[in-house]
C-alpha cells in the first residue's frame, strides 16, 4: 500500500504551474503559527531556510513540502491535501498577488495506513 502524507488538488496544480512559470522551482512550508501563519506558504526553492525543527512530508507536483516539527506532532495522524481558495492571505506566500491562497484540507489516516507509515519510517531510519 502506497500511503502519502501530502496530496494536491488539480486547482493547486494550476496555481503551481503559473507560479513555476514566473519564479522557477518552488517549495512549501507549513508552520504552526496563528492566523495566516498556519497556512501553507509557497516560496521560490531555497528562499525559506529549512532547519532541524522542520519535517519533510514529501514532494507534491515537483515541490518539496515541509512542516514545522511541532505542527507535525499535532497532524502526524492526518493525510494533508494542498488546495487553493479565492481570497488574499496576509502572508509572504507567492500566490497572494493572484487573488488566491493555499490551504490545507485533512483527513485522519486509517489504522492500516498508520501501520504502513510506521513501517516505512522504520525502514527509512535503518
Amino acid at each position: 500500500m502506497d500511503v502519502k502524507k501530502i496530496l494536491i488538488t488539480n486547482a493547486a496544480i494550476d496555481v503551481i504551474e503559473e507560479l513555476k512559470d514566473k519564479f522557477g522551482p518552488l517549495m512549501f512550508h507549513q508552520s504552526g503559527g496563528c492566523c495566516d501563519g498556519s497556512s501553507p506558504m509557497c516560496f521560490e526553492d531555497g528562499d525559506f531556510k529549512i532547519g532541524d525543527s522542520d519535517v519533510l512530508l514529501g514532494t507534491i507536483y515537483g515541490c518539496l513540502f515541509y512542516m514545522s516539527r511541532d505542527q507535525y506532532e499535532y497532524w502526524k495522524h492526518t493525510q494533508l491535501t494542498l488546495d487553493v481558495t479565492p481570497g488574499r492571505g496576509s502572508s509572504f506566500s507567492l500566490e497572494i498577488p493572484m487573488g488566491v491562497r493555499f490551504l490545507i484540507r485533512s483527513r485522519l489516516f486509517t489504522m492500516e495506513e498508520l501501520e504502513t507509515l510506521q513501517k516505512n519510517d522504520e525502514a527509512a531510519s535503518n
